[in-house]
């Protein structure tokens, strides 16, 4: 099996390779990150890169109704994962874990992040958690943040713009293919939720 360039264009190429050699090269995610962020900086503020099909929103995806979730790259054992999340106007993910290191930015249009903080950490079993509104963010093209679990890693973004927001999500795993955790804060319910993508079948992982 090799590794799947959805988005099989030059640039979106060497900005894996260069990312994987960090990877190979870095012994701790806080440093990964630090060398990884200016090329993943570079990667969010280019508007042209990015083709027309992975701008689309999706009648009913994973996320939410018109919510598309484009897979872009991953790699062969589920450890990186580049994809474009799509969001219509006045549109909201539900409040979701990523269980992995990463970066997400913002690409085009503008966002509310809402970071929620849990009382104690969550299990993959759990099926309650006490959670807590810890921030809300304004996020404009350009716009990125970290991901380090569990501190962060559970949050909701809100498309505030017009037009349809679309963040750029660099992850260290098959964040589309995985379980992870919905929440919802007004009564601590924990559920499994697997988001999946708009253009790749997990099945057949």
């Amino acid at each position: 099996m090799t590794d799947e360039f959805i988005c099989d264009t030059l640039k979106v190429k060497q900005f894996v390779r260069k990312v994987q050699d960090i990877i190979a090269s870095t012994s701790s995610i806080p440093e990964r990150l630090a060398v990884i962020r200016p090329l993943f900086s570079q990667l969010v503020v280019d508007p042209h890169w990015l083709p027309n099909e992975f701008r689309r929103t999706y009648e009913q995806g994973g996320m939410g109704k018109g919510i598309a979730n484009w897979l872009l790259y991953r790699d062969t054992e589920g450890t990186l994962s580049l994809s474009a999340l799509v969001l219509p106007h006045g549109a909201a993910t539900p409040v979701h874990d990523h269980l992995a290191w990463g970066l997400v930015g913002l690409y085009v249009g503008e966002q509310v992040e809402e970071i929620y903080q849990p009382a104690a950490p969550v299990h993959a079993d759990d099926h309650y958690s006490d959670l807590k509104l810890a921030e809300k963010k304004h996020l404009a093209v350009g716009s990125f943040y970290e991901l380090i679990p569990p501190t962060g890693d559970i949050h909701r973004v809100i498309t505030t713009s017009q037009e349809p927001s679309i963040s750029l999500h660099l992850l260290g795993n098959d964040v589309g293919c995985i379980l992870r955790h919905r929440f919802e804060p007004e009564t601590g319910a924990v559920a499994p939720f697997r988001s999946g993508y708009t253009n790749v079948d997990c099945q057949k992982r």
